[in-house]
C-alpha cells in the first residue's frame, strides 16, 4: 500500500511503497540530504526529523538519546510504514548563512497504464494436455495402437481436425506406454502454427498428468538470461530466475562473440555456454516449485539475432560483414533436448523471428507485447543497451534500426563503472553551493562503483550545478577538494577511499563523461535519423515506449537533461519493462496472441544507419550536453539559463 511523504520546509511530496527506505525516497523526490556512505549508516550525515507518522529505524549509533527522543532519525536506516511529514535540517554555510536548496524535479518513467499497452490475454496456451481412456484392443477390434489413440482423440473433439505426429520416437514407446498405463494416458498436443493447421501429438504420458502443464518464457540477453516459469493451466507465474550469460567470458558484446565463434570449436563453445545458462534458469525455477524439468512442456524464447544464431549453433560470421546478412530470420521450431536443454524429450523451443542482423527477436517480442502492430498511435519504441534498438511506426507500418551505443549504460568504459548490483551508485544529488554529494547505492552499502542509472544522475547533476559545461569539461574555476586533476584529466570525487568498499577514491572523470556523451549521442542521433527517414520529427510522436530493465531505473528528467531522450511532454513516455520476456510470456499463455507475431515481423522494415549519410551529422551535433541545438531541449535550456 502506498504511503505519502511530505518533506519540509519545501513541501515536496512523493508516494512510495510501504517499507521504502527514507533516503531512497528523498532522492526520488529530488530532496537533497547530505549522505556519502551510500546508505549504509556509517557516515551519520543523513539526519532528518520525523514530525508526523510512524517509521521503523535501524542502527542509531550516530544519534544522541535526546535527538532520538525528539524524532531525529538517520534517513538511510529508516523504513516508511505510514504517511510521514519529515523535516530536513538546515545546512549552514561557512559564513553562518543558511543554505537554501529547492527540491529538484525528478520523474521515473511511468509504468502507468501498462495494461493499456499490453492488453489482456486468455489462458489458452500453444500446448495442451488431454487425458484419454482408450478401449483395449480385442480380436474384434485390433486396429493399430496409433489409430486407436487418434480415434480416442477425435471422439473427445468431434470438430477437431485429425491430429498429426512428426517424430518416430513417439511411436517407438507408444505400445509399451499404453499397456503399462492400462490404456489410460495423457497426450501432449501442440497447436498448429496457423488456425487452419491441425494439432500435433508430441508426447504420450502414462496416467492423468493434466494438472502438470508448465511453460518457460526466456529472454536470452547478451549479458543476462532471464526466465519465467508459468502454470499454463492457470496462467500464473510460479517462479522467476536470472543468470549471467555464460558466453560473457568470451566477449562482452555480440561482435566479440562473432569473432570468437570463428575460432576452432568457438561456435560449439558459445552454444554450450548459453545452453548451460538456460539450464541454470530451469534448475532454479524448478527447484523453487519442486517440479522436474521434464514437467516443462513448452519453451518460448527471444533474443537478438546473434544470440539466436549461437543458441541454434548457426554460424553468425556474415552478420558483421557488409551487407550484414544473417543466415536466417525465421527460426525453426526446435526440440529443446536436441540442443542440450534440460526438458522432456518432446519439448519444443520456439525462438521469436529477427528482422535484421542487429534488430532481433527480443525487439520483435517487445513490439509484439506492447501491441504497436494494433495501435493507430505513432510510437517510438526504444531499447537502450550496448546495442540500442529503435522502432517507429504504428498499425500500418514500422521502421527499425540499431545503433552501437557502446557499454557505458552498463558501466563499461567508465573507470569505476559496474553493472547494476550491490554497492553500485544508482542515484546522486549534488548541493549547488557546497558541491557535497548525496549518494544512494543498490542495497544501501558503501559505494563500490557506478551503474548506468547512476552515471546518468551524476552527469545531469554536475551539468545543472555548473560543475561541468555542455562539452562535459569540468569548471576549473571551482575550488573544491572533490574537484581535482587526476590521471585522466579533471574528475569529481564521489566517495573518498575511507568511505568506499574498494579502498580507493571513486571518481567520475572527463573521460567517463565523454564516453557517456558518445553513447547518448548515438542513441539520440538514431532516433532523429530514423524519424527523418520517414519524413517525421519528435513532435509527430504520440508516445515513446522505453523497454529493457535499464529503463526501470532511469530518471526521465535527467535522461532528458543529458540528451538521451527527447524533450517532449512527459506524459508521452511509457515504461514497458523487459519487453522481450513479456512478449514470450504472453505468447506462452495465449496461442492466439502468439499467432500474431507474424504480423509484427511483416510490418517492420529495417534501415541500416551505417548506410544513411545523415546519421553522422546528427551524431556530431549530439556530442554536447544535452545537444548543440538547445531549441530541441527547451526545458533544459531554461535550467541552464539560471546558472
Amino acid at each position: 500500500m502506498s504511503k505519502k511523504i511530505t518533506f519540509l520546509p519545501d513541501k515536496a511530496d512523493i508516494m512510495v511503497d510501504d517499507g521504502e527506505n527514507l533516503l531512497t525516497a528523498a532522492a526520488q523526490a529530488g530532496v537533497y540530504i547530505h549522505a556519502f556512505c551510500g546508505g549504509e549508516g556509517v557516515c551519520g550525515k543523513c539526519k532528518v526529523k520525523i514530525l508526523e507518522g510512524a517509521v521503523v529505524s535501524g542502527r542509531a549509533q550516530h544519534l544522541k538519546a535526546e535527538e532520538h527522543e525528539q524524532g531525529v532519525r538517520l534517513a538511510c536506516q529508516t523504513a516508511v510504514t505510514s504517511d510521514l511529514v519529515v523535516e530536513i535540517p538546515e545546512r549552514m554555510g561557512k559564513d553562518g548563512r543558511a543554505l537554501k536548496l529547492k527540491p529538484k524535479t525528478t520523474r521515473a518513467i511511468s509504468a502507468r497504464s501498462l495494461e493499456k499497452l499490453i492488453g489482456k490475454w486468455d489462458v489458452d496456451p500453444p500446448v495442451e494436455k488431454r487425458f484419454l481412456k482408450l478401449e483395449p484392443p480385442s480380436l474384434d477390434d485390433n486396429v493399430p495402437d496409433l489409430q486407436r489413440l487418434l480415434r480416442a482423440i477425435r471422439k473427445g473433439c468431434h470438430e477437431c481436425k485429425e491430429p498429426t505426429y512428426d517424430h518416430p520416437e513417439m511411436l517407438r514407446g507408444l505400445p509399451f506406454i499404453l499397456r503399462e498405463a492400462n490404456w489410460e494416458v495423457t497426450v501432449i498436443m501442440l497447436r498448429g502454427k496457423r488456425e487452419e493447421e491441425p494439432d500435433r501429438i508430441i508426447a504420450v504420458e502414462s496416467g492423468n498428468t493434466t494438472d502438470r502443464l508448465y511453460g518457460l518464457a526466456v529472454d536470452i540477453g547478451t549479458t543476462t538470461v532471464n526466465g519465467i516459469l508459468m502454470d499454463l493451466n492457470s496462467g500464473k507465474v510460479l517462479a522467476e530466475a536470472s543468470a549471467y550469460n555464460g558466453q560473457v567470458r568470451y566477449g562482452e558484446d555480440v561482435i566479440s562473440r562473432i569473432i570468437y565463434s570463428q575460432r576452432p570449436g568457438g561456435l560449439r563453445t558459445l552454444q554450450e555456454k548459453v545452453v548451460c545458462t538456460i539450464n541454470e534458469i530451469i534448475e532454479s525455477v524448478c527447484r523453487t516449485v519442486m517440479i522436474s524439468p521434464s514437467d516443462i512442456s513448452y519453451i518460448m524464447a527471444a533474443g537478438n539475432t546473434v544470440m539466436s544464431h549461437l543458441l541454434l549453433g548457426i554460424d553468425p560470421k556474415f552478420v558483421r560483414e557488409a551487407p550484414y546478412v544473417p543466415a536466417c530470420s525465421q527460426f525453426p521450431l526446435t526440440r529443446a533436448a536436441s540442443l542440450g536443454v534440460m526438458a522432456h524429450p518432446s519439448v519444443r523451443l520456439f525462438l521469436y523471428p529477427s528482422i535484421a542482423s542487429y534488430v532481433g527477436g527480443d525487439i520483435v517480442s517487445g513490439v509484439h507485447a506492447c501491441q504497436m502492430h494494433k495501435s493507430p498511435e505513432l510510437t517510438l519504441f526504444i531499447d537502450i543497451g550496448t546495442n540500442g534498438e529503435i522502432v517507429v511506426g504504428n498499425q500500418d507500418w514500422m521502421m527499425c534500426t540499431a545503433c552501437s551505443a557502446g557499454p557505458a549504460f552498463e558501466g563499461g568504459g567508465i573507470r569505476h563503472g559496474m553493472r547494476a548490483s550491490s554497492g553500485a551508485i544508482e542515484n546522486f544529488h549534488i548541493h549547488p553551493e557546497t558541491y557535497d554529494p548525496m549518494i544512494v547505492t543498490i542495497d544501501r552499502t558503501k559505494p563500490r562503483g557506478i551503474c548506468g542509472s547512476g552515471l546518468i544522475s551524476i552527469v545531469s547533476e554536475l551539468l545543472e550545478a555548473g560543475v561541468v559545461d555542455q562539452q562535459g569539461k569540468f569548471n576549473r574555476a571551482i575550488k573544491h577538494p572533490r574537484i581535482r586533476e587526476g590521471r585522466d584529466g579533471f574528475e569529481y570525487v564521489l566517495a573518498w577511499s575511507k568511505d568506499s568498499l574498494i579502498g580507493e577514491d571513486i571518481v567520475i572523470t572527463e573521460v567517463d563523461i565523454d564516453n557517456l556523451i558518445r553513447a547518448k549521442g548515438a542513441m539520440y542521433a538514431g532516433y532523429q535519423t530514423l524519424l527523418e527517414s520517414v519524413g517525421m520529427t519528435f513532435t509527430d510522436l504520440d508516445r515513446i515506449i522505453l523497454a529493457g530493465n535499464f529503463g526501470a531505473y532511469i530518471d526521465l528528467e535527467r535522461a532528458i537533461s543529458i540528451g538521451l531522450l527527447p524533450d517532449l511532454d512527459r506524459d508521452r513516455f511509457y515504461y514497458l519493462g523487459n519487453g522481450s520476456l513479456l512478449g514470450a510470456q504472453i505468447s506462452l499463455d495465449d496461442h492466439k496472441r502468439f499467432r500474431e507475431r507474424g504480423e509484427v515481423s511483416r510490418l517492420i522494415t529495417n534501415m541500416e544507419l551505417s548506410e544513411n549519410p545523415h546519421f553522422m551529422n546528427h551524431y556530431m551535433a549530439a556530442l554536447f550536453l544535452p545537444h548543440t541545438d538547445l531549441n530541441l531541449f527547451p526545458s533544459v535550456r531554461s535550467k541552464l539559463a539560471e546558472l
